[in-house]
Order: structure tokens, then sequence, then C-alpha cells
């Protein structure tokens, strides 16, 4: 008796969004918007380097595969928050809820890691620009690609498999917008040691790459700032300024998310921070990757005006 009592939680019920009578339809609308912005403006950047020949090299490379995982990473999340906004039962199964986390999380990872391999290959290229096209070879990125992607989706894979295995004898509401493991963890009926253990991993793996990133972009600030002119310092910092505000961006919010331990925040700043790292991050990547950079800008308006782009170089 006791243990299906244990196993009686099937699904879990979403208490992190606004009731349809309280306006949800509101929000409906404006993050359907953001959804197609984002795969929209991510998928332009992807192809937009696939087609350019004048863009295959290693950065641009690496830059339209991490667009590529931003449409999968926020389709793992955002289809099902626009679902539970206009239905009256925000609610997901188990199953459900730990695929969700999985590839939430994997892919997250994957994007951390890869961000780990641009900050490396922006350190050779500025670092020690005369070896860097024989350090930074085609089958040296495919390899480190392939394995962000494989260590992205296999670190985490032990550990939903093991949440798996976990009683839930009730309540079944996350307090969240999305399935993440602390709402989860918080929910099984187990020891609260085992929370910490696994809080304590996270943080770790955390601050390992973001210190790993800030490394790299330290070493690279200081050979920057001893280049000789102001052209070549400037040339220097625009190859580096997309990529460190994308770091801030998606480091920072998962800062706030994950290293804070028992602190707990309102839950407006939970669902804020939570946005912040699954929805906002990703619309802007897009954006912070084009306008400041003029061979992605060609690009993309090759891309989207082919013809005109054409009778131009032909004058």
């Amino acid at each position: 008796m006791e243990s299906e009592n244990l196993s009686a939680v099937t699904e879990f019920i979403f208490t992190g969004f606004p009731q349809l009578q309280d306006g949800g339809l509101l929000y409906f609308f404006p993050l359907l918007f953001v959804y197609t912005f984002i795969v929209v403006g991510n998928l332009m950047v992807f192809f937009a380097v696939r087609l350019d020949t004048r863009l295959h090299n290693p950065m641009y490379n690496f830059i339209s595969i991490f667009s590529f995982l931003e449409i999968w990473y926020t389709t793992a999340t955002i289809p099902k928050m626009l679902s539970n906004l206009i239905s009256s039962q925000k609610t997901i199964s188990f199953t459900g809820c730990l695929l969700q986390m999985y590839f939430f999380h994997s892919l997250g990872n994957t994007e951390g890691a890869l961000l780990t391999i641009m900050a490396i290959d922006r350190y050779v290229a500025i670092c020690n620009p005369l070896h860097y096209l024989t350090i930074m070879t085609p089958r040296l990125c495919a390899q480190l690609s392939a394995g962000s992607c494989v260590f992205g989706f296999l670190i985490l894979l032990p550990e939903v498999v093991w949440i798996s295995t976990l009683p839930f004898c009730g309540p079944n509401q996350i307090h969240q917008i999305f399935c993440d493991f602390g709402p989860l963890l918080n929910l099984a009926c187990t020891d609260a040691s085992v929370i910490l253990v696994q809080d304590v991993i996270h943080a770790s793996a955390i601050l390992i790459t973001s210190l790993i990133i800030s490394l790299s972009y330290i070493r690279i600030v200081v050979v920057i700032l001893g280049i000789p002119s102001a052209e070549g310092r400037k040339k220097a910092f625009s190859t580096c300024v997309a990529h460190i505000a994308v770091f801030l961006m998606f480091f920072g919010s998962v800062a706030l998310m994950y290293l804070r331990f028992s602190a707990t925040y309102m839950p407006f700043w939970d669902t804020a921070i939570a946005v912040t790292f699954s929805v906002l991050s990703p619309l802007l990547n897009p954006m912070i990757y084009s306008l400041r950079n003029n061979d992605m800008k060609d690009a993309i308006k090759k891309l989207l005006c082919p013809q005109k782009m054409f009778r131009v170089r032909g004058r």
C-alpha cells in the first residue's frame, strides 16, 4: 500500500503561469512572436554561414552551430509554455517532465561547452595568430563540435535516469514555468542532502566552465591592449565583443538561477530569471552576432535578397 502511494504522482502542475482569466492570453502572443523570431533569426544566422563561402572558418562555424542549438534549446520549453498559457490545466506528465528537463539542460550544457570552445578559438586566433590555421583545422573543429554535443547529452543522462527512479508521493506542484532539477527534486520523497549534493555538482560545473572562459578572455584582452595600433586593437576587439556579450548573458543568468543553493527568490524573480536564460538569451543572440559584424550582415542580406546582391556586385 505504501509503494502505491509513493508512485501515485503521474503528472505535475506548473504554478508559475498566470491563469487564463488573469491575462494568460496576453502573454501568449508576445511569447509566440518571440519564439518565431528566435527560430527565424537563428536559422538565418545558420544558413547565412553555411551558404556564404567567405564565412567558412572556425569562428563562424561555431557560431552557426550555436545558433542551430539555440533553436532546439528554446523548442524544449517554449511550445509547452505556450500551451500552458492558453490551457486551464497547466500540467505535464512525469515522463514529459523528465524529457523536457533532459533535453533543455543537455542542449544548455552543449552550448556551454561550445562557448568554451569558442573562447579557446578566439584565444588561439589573437594570442597565436601565425599558427591559428594549423591548429584550428577543419577536422579539429568538427571533432570539437561533435565532442561538445556528445558531452552535453551524455553528462546528464545518469542524473535524469536516477531521478526517474525516485519516489514522488505528492504534492505535485512545480513552482516554475518548466521542469527543472531543483523544483522537481523538492517534490521527491527523498533525503534533502541528496539535493544539496546535486546543487554542488551543478555549481562546480558552472564555475569551472565560466572560469575557463573568463581566463581565456582576460588573456585575450591583455594581448589586445598590447597591440600598438588603435586600428589593430579595434579590429581584434570586434572579433571578441559578441562572444563576450553572449558569454556574460548566458552564464550570468545561469549563475543567478543555479548558484544560489538554499537561497530563495520571490516567485516573480524566479520566473524572470528563468525567462532570461530560456527565452531572452536566444532572442538576443542573432542580433548580437549580426549587428556588429559586417560580414554576417552581408551574408544575411545575400540570403534574403540574393538577386539584389547579385545586381549590386554586377555593377
